[in-house]
């Protein structure tokens, strides 16, 4: 029960260092503003959806389609590509800044197990990305009341469900490079050449083939998010995120083992 406690305290010490970060506040405007720009977009435009399918109709095309699955489909792949620029720089100072401040001193030589300090730094990050995306599921709402046929709840709750899985999954190794050094701008550079390695693996695995490039692909973070995107729960999936989730948290708590021992 103490940990639990610990940790829900450390989760309340990140959030209020984001919400009263200038810096997380002006990441979470660009989201916003770049995300909602889209949605317009993409659901009003001349180039969008919804004329893309009249005009297929006024040529004759009666196919039915479902225009919000496919809008689903462009919609969160996009928001997908924008949350790999956004994720590193939210994860850059988590214990860089620690670093910085000398603090880190004093979270390796606490009573907290390392991985409960991780973890709550983990949890409050992605809470407040939880809270970025939240203006998205507004537009939904908004935009899919009046859908005909009516949605299925199970698209785009999977899709969320994707969505903060693949941020968890970026954070937590962000977190274990914010740890081995004291710059954010360092570690937001190596945290994003990471993510973008790790999000074209299944590129890389089709040029690599036979069994290797096969094993590779299971690994891809976007191949992984488009399952979830098209409403497709699959456990392979899920243990693929978690499987990040928790190097990262693992790699982090050696890390400041590591930092600990040195300091013995």
């Amino acid at each position: 029960m103490k940990v639990f406690w610990n940790i829900i305290a450390i989760i309340q010490k990140e959030l209020h260092g984001y919400f009263v970060s200038p810096l997380a506040f002006s990441v979470a405007a660009v989201f916003w503003l770049i995300s909602g720009i889209f949605f317009v977009f993409l659901l009003l435009s001349e180039q969008g959806i919804i004329q893309s399918v009249a005009i297929q109709e006024q040529l004759g095309n009666t196919a039915p389609v479902d225009v919000v699955y496919e809008f689903m489909q462009i919609y969160f792949n996009a928001i997908a590509s924008l949350t790999l620029f956004i994720l590193p720089i939210l994860s850059m100072g988590l214990y860089a800044e620690e670093r910085k401040r000398g603090t880190i001193e004093l979270l390796a030589t606490s009573p907290l197990f390392n991985w409960v300090v991780a973890l709550g730094k983990l949890m409050g990050v992605l809470i407040f990305f939880t809270t970025m995306i939240m203006p998205i599921i507004l537009y939904e709402a908004i935009a899919f009341q009046g859908a005909t046929p009516p949605i299925s709840l199970q698209v785009p709750l999977l899709a969320h469900l994707g969505l903060i899985l693949m941020a968890a999954s970026i954070l937590s190794l962000g977190m274990f490079i914010s740890s081995l050094t004291d710059s954010t701008i360092f570690s937001a550079i190596i945290t994003f050449i990471l993510v973008i390695t790790l999000s074209i693996l299944d590129a890389l695995a089709n040029s690599i083939g036979g069994q290797l490039g096969e094993f590779l692909a299971h690994f891809s973070l976007l191949k992984n998010y488009e399952n979830f995107v098209m409403g497709i729960f699959n456990s392979s999936n899920l243990i693929v995120f978690l499987t990040y989730i928790f190097l990262g948290l693992f790699l982090t708590s050696q890390s400041i083992e590591v930092f600990r021992f040195s300091r013995k």
